[in-house]
Formats: C-alpha cells, sequence, structure tokens
C-alpha cells in the first residue's frame, strides 16, 4: 500500500486528534497565528518582530507580491510519491526550507534559541544561527546534535572579533557563512522607535558578542581605560551629584545583568555588564564595508559564502564574479529599507543574471513567506531554498519548541500537498511554467 506521503499524514494526524478533542497547538493559518502571537507576545517583543522600516510598506509589499502570481495545476500526472528534497552545498535536506536567523528570540520565549533548534531538529529543517542570538552558537549547535546548520554574519568594524566569530562558526558544525549586507545601520522602525526600545541596549541578543574570547577583552580594555579616567584628578564627574534612577533605568541595568554572563547578583554591581553594550553598539557593524573586503572574508573560512539582501541583478552578478557560493534573496522582511522592491519581484532578475552567468550556485529566498503556497511561487520563481522567518518565531511564543516544530510542519506538510494537487512530483516540477501572473 502506497504511503500517504507527508502532507496527508499530517493532515491526517490533525483531523485525526481533532476527533478527540484536540486542536492544533498554533495555528495552522498565518493571520491567525500572529494574531494569537501579538495576544502572547509583550508589547516590546511583538513590536521588534512584526515591526518594519518606515510606513512599513516594504513588509506589505513583501506580502502583496504572492497576489500577483497564480498556480496552474496540471492533471493526470501521477505524484503517489513526492520527493521535496533538495541539495545544498553538499548536504541533502529533506525540505527546502531553512529556519532564517531571527535575532533576539528571548523577547519571544525565555528558551529562546535554544526551543527554536529543538524544534528545528525536530523536521529536519536547517537552521540559520543569528548573530544576535539569545544564546551563545555553540549552545545553540549542542542542542542540534548534529542537525544541519549554517551560522549568519553581520560584519563588524572590529575585523578581530569578525575573525573570531567565523571561526567559532567552523569549530560548532556549521556548514555555511550567510554574511547580511543590508544592516550597515540599523532601518527606522517606528514601532521600536515609539517605544523606545533597542533590546541590544539592554543586554539583550548579544549573547555570540558576550562568549567571544576577542569582545571579552575589549569589554575589559574598555572598563580599564574608564576605571582610569575616573579616577584621574582632571575628572571632576565624582564631586557632581547623581541624578536620582528612573523606574526604567533600574530595568535596563537589570536586563543588562540577567544577560551578560554570570550570576545575575553580581553583574548588578559589576562594571562589564553596561561595559559590554556599548562596545556592542561600537563595533556591530561596519558602514564602509565594500566588494574589496570579501577575499578577506574567504581567506578566513573554507566554508561556503552566501551573500544575503541581494536584490539588484548586477549585485547578483558581482558576487558570482566574486566567486561566492550562493546568494540570498531578501530585503530583510522589510525591516531596513522603506518602500524597497519586493523580495518576490526582485527573485526572477536575480534568477537570470546567476544563470545567465553560468552558475549553479543556489539562491535563498526570503520575505513575505507565509504559506505552502508562497514556497511553491518562490521555488516556481527560481529559488532553490526558502527561509521561514516571522511565523517560526510566532511559533515559538505561542508553544516553545513544538510551536516551531508545528509551524515547520505545517508549512512542510502543506508545500507537499500543493506539489501533490499541482501535478508536481519533485521539486525538479516546481518550475515557472506551474505559474501565471494574475490578470
Amino acid at each position: 500500500m502506497p504511503s500517504l506521503g507527508f502532507g496527508r499524514t499530517v493532515q491526517s494526524a490533525i483531523y485525526g486528534a481533532g476527533a478527540f478533542g484536540h486542536r492544533p497547538l498554533v495555528p495552522t493559518d498565518s493571520t491567525a497565528l500572529e494574531a494569537a502571537a501579538r495576544r502572547t507576545m509583550s508589547r516590546n517583543g511583538f513590536g521588534y518582530v512584526a515591526g518594519s522600516a518606515g510606513s512599513e510598506a516594504t513588509a506589505r509589499a513583501n506580502v502583496a507580491a504572492f497576489d500577483r502570481w497564480q498556480v496552474v495545476p496540471r492533471m493526470l500526472v501521477d505524484t503517489t510519491a513526492r520527493d521535496t528534497g533538495v541539495e545544498l552545498f553538499g548536504r541533502r535536506h529533506e525540505s527546502p526550507l531553512l529556519v532564517a536567523p531571527v535575532g533576539v528570540l528571548s523577547m519571544a520565549h525565555d528558551e529562546a534559541d535554544l526551543a527554536l533548534a529543538r524544534g528545528a531538529r525536530q523536521q529536519h529543517v536547517t537552521q540559520i544561527i543569528s548573530t544576535q542570538a539569545s544564546v551563545p552558537m555553540e549552545e545553540i549547535a549542542s542542542t542540534l546534535r548534529g542537525s544541519s546548520h549554517w551560522y549568519q554574519l553581520y560584519w563588524s568594524s572590529d575585523d578581530d572579533l569578525v575573525a573570531s566569530l567565523v571561526a567559532r562558526a567552523e569549530a560548532c558544525g556549521s556548514e555555511a557563512l550567510v554574511v547580511t549586507l543590508d544592516t550597515a545601520y540599523l532601518g527606522w522602525r517606528p514601532r521600536d522607535l515609539d517605544l523606545g526600545h533597542l533590546p541590544f541596549a539592554r543586554g539583550e541578543g548579544i549573547a555570540q558578542y558576550t562568549s567571544d574570547p576577542v569582545f571579552q577583552r575589549r569589554v575589559a580594555e574598555r572598563v580599564a581605560r574608564q576605571s582610569a579616567e575616573r579616577s584621574s584628578p582632571s575628572n571632576s564627574a565624582e564631586t557632581q551629584p547623581r541624578p536620582r534612577p528612573t523606574a526604567a533605568a533600574i530595568g535596563t541595568l537589570l536586563s543588562m545583568s540577567r544577560n551578560h554572563p554570570g550570576r545575575t547578583r553580581d553583574n548588578l554591581t559589576a562594571k562589564e555588564p553596561r561595559a559590554a553594550v556599548e562596545t556592542f553598539l561600537e563595533v556591530f557593524s561596519r558602514p564602509s564595508l565594500t566588494w574589496d573586503d570579501l577575499p578577506r572574508l574567504r581567506e578566513l573560512t573554507s566554508l561556503p559564502i552566501v551573500l544575503k539582501g541581494i536584490l539588484h541583478p548586477d549585485d547578483a552578478r558581482r558576487a558570482v564574479d566574486a566567486g561566492m557560493d550562493g546568494i540570498y534573496v531578501s530585503n530583510h522582511g522589510g525591516r531596513q529599507v522603506d518602500r524597497s522592491v519586493a523580495a518576490l519581484d526582485a527573485l526572477p532578475d536575480v534568477v537570470a543574471a546567476v544563470r545567465d552567468a553560468g552558475s549553479s550556485a543556489p539562491i535563498i529566498f526570503d520575505s513575505g513567506i507565509r504559506c505552502g503556497a508562497d514556497v511553491f511561487t518562490a521555488l516556481a520563481l527560481g529559488a532553490t531554498a526558502v527561509g521561514i522567518g516571522r511565523p517560526h518565531v510566532y511559533g515559538l511564543a505561542l508553544a516553545g519548541s513544538d510551536g516551531v516544530a508545528e509551524v515547520l510542519r505545517n508549512l512542510r506538510a502543506e508545500l507537499d500537498l500543493q506539489m501533490g494537487l499541482t501535478g508536481c512530483a519533485s521539486l525538479a516540477d516546481v518550475t515557472v511554467d506551474r505559474l501565471r501572473r494574475a490578470p
């Protein structure tokens, strides 16, 4: 008897559980999923995850871009056996899904990246570990227990720190390096600005830094320098009356102390937590980064290098010419540039540029994915694999690792059924002729 296939197996399990009064842990509809997460998360946490740049036109455009395509099913095709697998950098993946890097997951769930790792591992989906994670990469990799993972790098202004982060990523088993290019500065994000909330200023989402030996040295140097300045006879600041701390300032101190390595009680009176935040804000990004810097990164690692944030075909060609191993089409989920081109609208031209250059490099896509049909559309337009961003965070907020697993499971199942119902037995069948422009 033939297998039901992944999609039908999941579907049958949900209906079977429903017969006994059990509902899914998380909504299977993306709109309901976001709404449920909004009710669960703190105002600051949801604002940070859901918010985008400026008027949030880019985030809306990302979702609306999928509405410009319609799927054209084909009939009388034997899809009894369906293969959703794809090969990326020498590893066979069960599905074309990746867990896109999202920082500061502690705002969604106390177990943060560790819960995400358990959910991703359960569904055999590769996690891209964020530089802005709430947990050091080594602990995340240990939780993944050999399951595939990549590392996403924000290129710091500190060369030694970059080298250290890359070396650590290699040492803990990352299989690719994803370099995010679109964050030379943080975008103008009104939701965060109106709340006066930047998690990094509270010591959240900087665990990759505070666990790094190079960064720790920079913090120690800052503490020593500040201590020397305070003890200098010319420094009269100590003679000035200190303002009374506000409740917000105390809350920030507590957050810094909780998120810094070591015991919170000890950190409350230590200088290092605040110095770590100041150091991070100083070295986070490198606005001067250019194409000429890429050879230095190649010298640092033997890992495949994927450039994330590519939207223009000329940039895709330059990446191929520079010997990069993968292209990642993304506008950061709309979080960086207001009124940017929708990532899906940019995808076909980027694919054409890469393939016309004679490159078979994988093309990763994210920004706007909300359902299995979205994944199908991106694949049909030439993406090799698709990153899942906000939905996995909402699942995490609602039900921890099990919520992450269900979100990823549901997307895998929906994609599998979408393929079966449109006459696609494998990802090789998911091509642009399965789509047409919406009238």
